[in-house]
């Protein structure tokens, strides 16, 4: 695989979840800190995002928002003064007080908004660089492919259609994908997205994302990427932060946690999908990167509650009696 979908596959648990909400006159509503990315599309009209501690964005129809880091952040009809802030009710409670039983999919704005479930314990340094707010704008003629995305979820929501349970859910991973693309590309001046627009550097981490379990080599991976290996070397850890040798350990390991956390296969299994010679070799290097041994990383993660998710709207759940997704 790349880089960008390794960072995803690695970090996500389950599905995302979601809701479409409608607000009418004036409204101010919280959404609470989580361990993973937050997400908001308006469907329809406007609103602003006042995130905790930072300053307030002003969203239009068509606008995306992402919060990599799951940011505590209040959405409003106009910007609040601190007091209004510190009071938002969350939207349950702010349904629970006007007596909706359920969140209503229609209003003067419309946004969808939801979260994707993250394992932050292994954030690729490529999520981790992402500022706490990602804006995209609704502009003629950029993020096309986001744009795409977005008009598909607006036809898919409240259709209940044949395939939405599956269709939903998959445009909303592709809508991840696209955001991240989007901040990629408007190269803000962060790190990564120099790192994935060197030749050099891109092609030694496509190499070594599309096959980690090779006997890589700091001259092997030299030749892939046309350069000596000084010069690899150099470009590599100036760039992604440490030498390659020591970015793909890290990487071994880190695809070795997601196996042990989502497949039943054997350490010895795992140990040679990423490149280990032995479970021995593998139970040691995770131990000294972890600090928890194999089988006891596995047992944790198999007693987690929130691996997965229902991909329905969160109040059709709520509907079910089951758990609401938002918070």
């Amino acid at each position: 695989m790349d880089v960008v979908s390794d960072t995803i596959s690695a970090m996500r648990l389950g599905r995302p979840s979601f809701d479409r909400v409608g607000m009418s006159g004036s409204w101010c509503v919280r959404m609470a800190p989580y361990d993973g990315a937050g997400f908001a599309v308006i469907l329809k009209g406007g609103c602003w995002l006042l995130p905790d501690g930072g300053p307030p964005v002003s969203l239009h129809v068509g606008d995306a928002v992402l919060l990599p880091h799951g940011a505590g952040h209040v959405l409003a009809d106009s910007p609040a003064d601190a007091a209004a802030i510190d009071a938002a009710p969350t939207l349950d409670q702010w349904f629970a007080a006007a007596g909706t039983r359920s969140r209503p999919a229609h209003g003067d704005t419309e946004v969808l908004c939801g979260k994707y479930q993250l394992d932050s314990s292994r954030i690729h340094p490529l999520m981790a660089e992402m500022p706490k707010v990602v804006h995209l704008r609704n502009q003629m003629g950029s993020h096309l492919e986001l744009r795409a995305a977005i008009d598909l979820l607006a036809v898919e929501l409240g259709q209940g259609r044949p395939g939405f349970g599956i269709a939903l859910p998959n445009l909303l991973d592709l809508l991840l994908v696209y955001l991240i693309r989007s901040w990629i590309a408007a190269d803000t001046g962060g790190v990564w997205p120099r790192v994935l627009s060197d030749p050099v550097t891109a092609t030694a981490l496509r190499a070594l994302h599309s096959d980690p379990a090779a006997p890589w080599t700091n001259d092997c991976l030299a030749a892939v990427a046309s350069v000596s290996r000084p010069t690899l070397a150099r470009r590599f850890t100036t760039l992604v932060g440490r030498p390659p040798m020591a970015y793909l350990t890290w990487w071994r390991l880190t695809l070795a946690a997601t196996l042990l956390r989502d497949t039943p296969d054997t350490l010895a299994t795992i140990a040679g999908r990423v490149g280990y010679g032995s479970p021995y070799a593998l139970s040691h290097a995770f131990e000294r990167e972890f600090g928890i041994t194999p089988g006891r990383y596995r047992a944790r993660a198999a007693g987690r509650s929130d691996l997965t998710a229902d991909p329905r709207p969160t109040s059709e759940r709520r509907q079910n009696k089951v758990r609401s997704a938002i918070r």
